[in-house]
C-alpha cells in the first residue's frame, strides 16, 4: 500500500508543475513543501484512521454521509468525480507533451489517445493490475528522485565538471524570502498538487487484508517523500538561478542543464511519462471506482454498480470511457488559458474534498482536543493553500471557477435531497 501511494501521488505535479511553485516562492519553496508535506500528512493521517476504524467502500465520500447525512455524501461523492474527471486532460496534455521529446512531428491528441487507451487496458484487467502497476511505478520514481539527489550532489560538490557557470551551495540562503511572503502563500496550492493522490490509498484500501494496517501504509511513505521532495527542491536551486526555471521544462532537467550529461534528459523524460501515466492511472481507477459507490449509495443510476469479482463494473467502464474521450477534446479545443482555470479548478475542488475528511474524522472519531488541535491545524493549511490563488490573478479566475462548479453540484445536491423519501417533496 506504501508503493500504491507513491505511484498514486508523485506524478507531473512533482516533476513539472513544481516549477511553478519554485518560481513563486523562490529558494524558500523547500519550506512550502514542508508546510504542504505537514498538511498531507494530517489529512491522510485522519483517514487512515477512519479507514481502520470503518472500513468501507466509497471510503471518504462513505465518511462525510456517516457524519453529516446524506446531502455530504452526495456532494462529496461528485465533488471528487468532477475533479477527477476535469484533471484528466490535463495529465493526458502532459503526457503527450513528454511523448512529443521524442517524437515532435507526431500531434499532441494521438499520444493522448494511445496513453488514455493504456490506462482503460490496466482498468480493464482489474483491481489487482492498478495494484501491480502503481507498486512497480512507485518504486521508479523513488529511484528516479533518488538519482536525480545523488546526480545534483556530485555536480555540487564538483565530482561532475560543469560545462558553464557555477554553483554555490550556501548561496540560496542569501535572499531565501526575496519573493516575500506572498510568493510562499501561492506556491503552496502548487506544493499541494505534489501530493494529490492520498486519498485513492483510501478507496483501495479496502483490499487489504487487515484495513488496521492503513494508518502504516502512509505514515513512514509520507515522511520519507516529503524529505526527499525538499532534499531535492534544495539541489535544484542550488545549481540554477530561479530565472531559468519555466513551466515548459521539469525543473530537475533545467538544473543539470550545465552538466555534460547528455542521457539525463532522455531518462528524466521516461520517468515524466511513467509518473504521469501512473497518475492518470489511478485517477481512472478513482472516478470509476466512485461512481460505483455513489450508484451502490442510491446517488447515481443503479446500473452502474454492477460488478463482477476483481473487475469495475462495465457500465460504470464505459462511462469512463466517455468521460476520457471528453477530456481529450476539451484539452485540444479549449483555449491554453481557458484550460488551466479548469485545472486549476479542479485541483482545489481536491482540496474541498481532504477538508471534508477532516471534518468528517471529527464528527465520527477525533472527539478530544488533541484530536480537535490536529483537524484545525489540517483545516489551516489547507485554508492556506485555497486562500492563496486569490492573490495570483491565474489561480484567482481557477477560484471563482471551482466555486460555479460547487454550486452546479449544490444544486444537484438540493434536487436530490428533496426528491429522497422523507424529505417531504
Amino acid at each position: 500500500m506504501s508503493f500504491i501511494g507513491i505511484g498514486c501521488i508523485i506524478g507531473t505535479g512533482f516533476f513539472l508543475g513544481s516549477s511553478i511553485a519554485i518560481t513563486k516562492a523562490g529558494p524558500a519553496v523547500i519550506f512550502v513543501y514542508l508546510a504542504a508535506g505537514t498538511g498531507t500528512y494530517i489529512v491522510f493521517r485522519c483517514l487512515a484512521a477512519l479507514t481502520a476504524a470503518h472500513p468501507e467502500k466509497g471510503s471518504f465520500r462513505t465518511y462525510a454521509k456517516q457524519a453529516f447525512g446524506a446531502w455530504a455524501g452526495f456532494s462529496n461523492g461528485w465533488v471528487y468525480w468532477t475533479c477527477e474527471m476535469l484533471i484528466m486532460g490535463s495529465q493526458l496534455t502532459a503526457l503527450a507533451i513528454f511523448a512529443q521529446f521524442w517524437f515532435p512531428k507526431l500531434p499532441l491528441w494521438v499520444f493522448a489517445l494511445i496513453f488514455a487507451l493504456l490506462g482503460l487496458l490496466v482498468l480493464w484487467l482489474g483491481v489487482r493490475k492498478v495494484e501491480q502497476m502503481e507498486n512497480v511505478f512507485g518504486i521508479i520514481k523513488i529511484s528516479a528522485i533518488l538519482m536525480f539527489v545523488i546526480i545534483a550532489a556530485l555536480a555540487l560538490t564538483g565530482v561532475i565538471d560543469r560545462s558553464s557557470g557555477s554553483s554555490d551551495p550556501t548561496g540560496i540562503f542569501r535572499g531565501f524570502f526575496e519573493n516575500g511572503w506572498s510568493g510562499l502563500w501561492v506556491a503552496l496550492l502548487y506544493a499541494f498538487y505534489a501530493f494529490g493522490g492520498i486519498e485513492v490509498m483510501g478507496l483501495m484500501a479496502g483490499e487489504l487484508k487487515d484495513p488496521k494496517d492503513a494508518p502504516k501504509s502512509g505514515t513512514l511513505m509520507l515522511i520519507v517523500l516529503t524529505l526527499l521532495y525538499m532534499a531535492a527542491f534544495y539541489f535544484v536551486v542550488s545549481l540554477t538561478s530561479i530565472e531559468k526555471i519555466t513551466t515548459d521544462e521539469s525543473p530537475f532537467l533545467t538544473a543539470l542543464t550545465d552538466y555534460p550529461l547528455p542521457w539525463v534528459p532522455h531518462i528524466f523524460n521516461a520517468v515524466l511519462i511513467i509518473a504521469g501515466f501512473s497518475t492518470m492511472a489511478a485517477s481512472l481507477y478513482a472516478v470509476t471506482t466512485m461512481v460505483m459507490t455513489l450508484s451502490e449509495g442510491g446517488d447515481a443510476p443503479g446500473l452502474f454498480s454492477q460488478k463482477e469479482e476483481g473487475k469495475v463494473s462495465k457500465p460504470a467502464f464505459l462511462l469512463t470511457i466517455f468521460v476520457v474521450v471528453l477530456s481529450i477534446v476539451l484539452a485540444v479545443l479549449l483555449p491554453d488559458r481557458l484550460f488551466e482555470y479548469v485545472t486549476t479548478a479542479a485541483g482545489l475542488m481536491l482540496l474541498y474534498n481532504w477538508a471534508f475528511i477532516l471534518l468528517s474524522y471529527r464528527k465520527l472519531m477525533g472527539k478530544g482536543f488533541r484530536d480537535g488541535l490536529l483537524v484545525t491545524a489540517g483545516l489551516l493549511f489547507l485554508g492556506l493553500a485555497i486562500s492563496g490563488t486569490l492573490l495570483d490573478s491565474m489561480t484567482r479566475i481557477g477560484f471563482f471557477v471551482s466555486l460555479a462548479f460547487l454550486v452546479v453540484i449544490a444544486l444537484a445536491t438540493w434536487v436530490k435531497m428533496k426528491k429522497a423519501p422523507g424529505s417531504g417533496a
